[in-house]
């Protein structure tokens, strides 16, 4: 499936840069850039090092798209800082 992010277009599958930055973002990891050339968790994990900078921008993009886009893994709790300190 294409997605169209700030005039680039990028094919959705699984493991690949776009798809592996956007899961991050939605649950809730840091930017970690790398990809799964044969599918999320099948294979071998190509790091930063080994990734091409059209792949890095890729990764970057798919995270940027899930932050501005706010879908995030319900982890069915929620931090306030304003109820973590309190006596009630």
């Amino acid at each position: 499936m294409p997605v169209t992010y700030r005039g680039q277009t990028y094919i959705l599958s699984h493991g690949n840069p776009f798809d592996r930055g956007a899961a991050d973002s939605y649950y809730g990891r840091r930017r970690d850039p790398h990809h799964w050339p044969e599918g999320t968790h099948v294979g071998t994990r190509i790091e930063a090092s080994a990734m091409s900078p059209a792949e890095i921008e890729a990764y970057q993009a798919g995270y940027s798209f899930n932050e501005e886009h706010g879908a995030k893994k319900d982890w069915g709790y929620t931090l306030n800082p304003d109820q973590e300190n309190s006596d009630d």
